[in-house]
């Protein structure tokens, strides 16, 4: 059976690491699930939700010209919806800096607050 990139089969898992489960899918292939594709939200630790010899769901998302095969459970359910892509705000240079001053001088207040209060208050130096 030929593996087509964006076939949804199912397979056996054979081997969980820390990055991901390997599944063998029907006619002896083999593909990795990557931790970041086994559920839609995150995973810290792949054996949460799956056990070697579950029998999952997965689609195809790549393989490379080595033959290696990527897979993904969360794309393999019907109801999955890709996250939003991260908007990227492109400030100026000038807007990056100010908004970096204005950081830095609320910090050095928070700092001047704390230090006074260890103190015993603004202006109660220790001779």
């Amino acid at each position: 059976m030929a593996i087509a990139v964006g076939s949804i089969v199912e397979g056996v898992v054979t081997g969980i690491t820390k990055f991901g489960a390997f599944v063998e899918l029907p006619g002896g292939a083999t593909g990795l699930v990557h931790i970041s594709e086994v559920a839609n939200t995150y995973v810290k630790d792949v054996k949460d939700y799956l056990k070697e010899n579950d029998r999952v769901r997965v689609k195809v998302i790549h393989v490379d010209e080595k033959g290696k095969i990527g897979l993904s459970i969360k794309q393999a359910d019907p109801n999955y919806q890709p996250g939003r892509p991260r908007r990227r705000v492109s400030a100026s240079f000038e807007e990056k800096l100010a908004r970096f001053l204005k950081e830095s001088d609320e910090r050095l207040q928070d700092l001047k607050r704390s230090t006074d209060s260890k103190r015993g208050g603004r202006g109660a130096h220790r001779a």
